[in-house]
């Protein structure tokens, strides 16, 4: 579980095939503190630390994850966010966020303002009454706020601090990204498709 609030980047230091699943090799400031078995957000997705060296981690991810995700996309040097799990003796400052991912979605515009950012998003039509207006969404693994929504499109605003210390700032017209829809959305549609099978 986590909150959307990244705590640092890193970089893929290396990538090697297994099988059908993709290992990476990610060095960040926080590498030096992971344990193995420990769950960590990378981009949006929760992978599990199989391996610590100094100042540098080993993920894997799988077929399925490889398929809903643009982390078959990586490269070394890709930078990626990262959040270590949520503590749950403190605030919950951004959203809950699980780190499945539900889908990708196509960057269609980045306007730069006068001291922030917007960036708009194109997403599968079905995913539709998952966001709303002033709902929260994670984008890449950041928790941010949706507006301007219509049947496949939304529109983030990015301070300065979130633009500056995630990778929103490398994403151009055509970028992909992770999205994972806020979970309470996603029970209460659950709830009204069970009463309309009912």
């Amino acid at each position: 579980m986590f909150t959307g609030i990244i705590e640092t980047t890193g970089k893929v230091a290396a990538i090697s095939p297994r099988g059908t699943n993709l290992s990476f090799w990610i060095s960040s400031p926080i590498s030096d503190e992971l344990t193995i078995d420990q769950s960590v957000s990378h981009n949006g997705v929760c992978l599990t630390v199989e391996a610590v060296e100094p100042g540098r981690h080993l993920v894997t991810a799988i077929e399925e994850t490889l398929k809903k995700t643009e982390l078959g996309n990586w490269q070394p040097g890709t930078e990626v966010n990262l959040e270590r799990c949520m503590l749950m003796n403190g605030r919950l400052d951004g959203h809950i966020v699980q780190g499945h991912v539900d889908c990708t979605a196509l960057c269609t515009a980045r306007k730069e303002l006068a001291g922030s950012w917007e960036f708009s998003f194109q997403f599968p039509t079905e995913f539709a009454r998952l966001v709303i207006e002033k709902g929260s969404i994670a984008v890449n693994g950041t928790s941010l706020t949706c507006f301007n929504v219509t049947h496949d499109h939304f529109t983030i605003a990015v301070i300065p601090y979130t633009y500056e210390h995630t990778n929103i700032h490398q994403l151009t017209v055509g970028s992909r990204v992770n999205i994972e829809f806020d979970i309470l959305g996603k029970y209460v549609q659950r709830q009204f498709e069970v009463r309309s099978e009912a």
